[in-house]
């Protein structure tokens, strides 16, 4: 779903690459209950994608819940017929 180079950026500044990514959502150290994801727009370059929307919900860590409404842009690369997740970058709205 990643590609090895993956560059994940959240909204409080930290940027993960595709081992930290991928431990902090297998880890189950937070959680999220509601997702509504609007305002979303494509666009496709030759085998790249810009992907953007606003991501809404709730998010759970450390027994508390708080909301959640960031704007997300990410770029998705064609490797071998499939999508796969190259960069992302949330920021606050």
């Amino acid at each position: 779903m990643v590609l090895d180079g993956l560059s994940y950026g959240h909204s409080g500044g930290a940027v993960q690459d595709k081992a930290a990514f991928v431990d902090e959502l297998t880890s189950r150290r937070s959680a999220f209950p509601s997702i509504v994801l609007s305002d979303r727009s494509v666009s496709v370059v030759g085998e790249d994608a810009i992907a953007r929307h606003v991501f809404s919900g709730e998010t759970t860590s450390g027994g508390k819940t708080v909301p959640v409404r960031i704007g997300v842009m990410q770029v998705w690369h064609r490797d071998g017929g499939r999508w796969r997740l190259l960069a992302r970058q949330a920021y606050k709205i």
